[in-house]
């Protein structure tokens, strides 16, 4: 392990954040051109971005399996060779079949990379002494950031989304070889320590598991209909929508690059419970009044309660005692991946059911549930370390 002066391994560990971030938002960016070359609808569209999600489970059982029995950078390099290749790929799918491997070995890629990169941030954080676990977060924001712009320039100036995503692969792929040596290693666990995927799920891994699903709930929902909210039910228009959108990324980006201060200052316990109040107070202010400042001003404060949940939780399930980080990692990540895909088709179908409004409410009882989780959440190295 680097030593806590060793600046290489945060190097690292961030490069490939960004390498997951930007290639996301480089070819989300261009989903309307990829979704022309495929020559389908955007209902069609929708339907096919199902193969992410059947991706993403077969993501999932392959890392809860391999991880602890595989050396935990040679995962992350693989995962992230997967991700670079396939982008351009995706970006330059030209029928569907083409845009349905591109879409599932996304999912398999980027779902595949998450665990490994996340155990080795561990790593780092255990190795620099001090909360770095949102910092490295907010670099997959700013990677995303990156590859958005890129693709709003590649699109104004006529460049397609194949070459625009081989060009911005090529240049992290080089970068890649470089760092890749730096990224700490967690090797793999020798067979008579290997614990049983069954044996894996402590109850207090569980309880971290539980609050990922609910803050994953609430995240989803929140990036998905801020700005329907706004430009539709509100009827204020799809700029309006758009920019309540932006208000409520950038406040995610803004509070990750100040989240391990306040980790520090606060202890991670004590921090979840802040951030949830937070994004039930966010919740409040939209559903209470329902009016354009206060749509805006609410998904801010919610996208700054929600933004370092996660990486909170991954730090903690990395620390678990006797449990390898990413084995412990692992399990936060099934946790939030249902979350992540039921928050959209959940809030659809309640808004139809009802009104947008009072799906949108229904956050605060995610994060109202989250907080009473946290009251059994143990801290044992950070409460000597961060005032737990």
């Amino acid at each position: 392990m680097k030593g806590a002066g060793d600046l290489r391994p945060r190097l690292a560990v961030g490069l490939v954040f960004v390498v997951l971030g930007g290639t996301h938002g480089g070819w989300m960016a261009r989903i309307p051109a990829i979704r022309d070359q495929v020559g389908v609808s955007t209902a069609e569209w929708g339907l096919l971005t199902s193969s992410a999600a059947a991706g993403d489970l077969v993501a999932i059982v392959l890392m809860t399996v391999l991880i602890g029995r595989v050396s935990t950078r040679l995962l992350c390099l693989v995962g992230a060779i997967v991700v670079l290749l396939n982008a351009p790929v995706l970006a330059g799918a030209s029928g569907v079949p083409a845009a349905v491997v591109g879409l599932s070995v996304w999912g398999v890629g980027a779902t595949f990379l998450a665990t490994p990169v996340n155990a080795l941030a561990v790593s780092v954080e255990r190795s620099q002494g001090r909360p770095l676990m949102s910092g490295f977060h907010a670099t997959y924001s700013c990677g995303m950031l990156a590859g958005g712009a890129l693709g709003t320039l590649a699109a104004a100036t006529g460049v397609s989304p194949g070459v625009q995503l081989a060009l911005s692969s090529g240049v992290l792929g080089v970068l890649m070889p470089v760092t890749g040596r730096w990224l700490p290693e967690e090797a793999a666990v020798g067979k008579e320590q290997r614990r049983s995927v069954r044996h894996r799920f402590t109850p207090q891994l569980v309880l971290l598991a539980s609050i990922a699903f609910l803050a994953a709930f609430a995240e989803g929902a929140a990036s998905q209909w801020s700005s329907a909210y706004t430009a539709d039910y509100l009827g204020e228009g799809a700029a309006a929508g758009a920019a309540t959108y932006t208000c409520f990324s950038v406040a995610i980006l803004v509070t990750r690059l100040l989240g391990d201060r306040f980790v520090a200052r606060l202890g991670r316990r004590r921090f979840l419970r802040v951030s949830l109040v937070t994004v039930v107070a966010g919740v409040a202010v939209i559903v209470v009044r329902p009016e354009l400042p206060y749509a805006v001003a609410g998904f801010t404060i919610l996208g700054a309660g929600i933004a370092c949940v996660l990486p909170a939780l991954i730090a903690l399930a990395g620390r678990q005692p006797g449990v390898p980080a990413g084995e412990g990692v692992s399990v936060v990540t099934i946790g939030q991946w249902p979350g992540f895909l039921m928050a959209g088709p959940a809030v659809g179908i309640l808004a139809g059911a009802t009104s947008l409004r009072v799906a949108v409410g229904v956050l605060a009882l995610a994060g109202l549930g989250a907080v009473v989780l946290t009251q059994g959440v143990v801290i044992r190295e950070d409460r000597a370390r961060h005032g737990g």
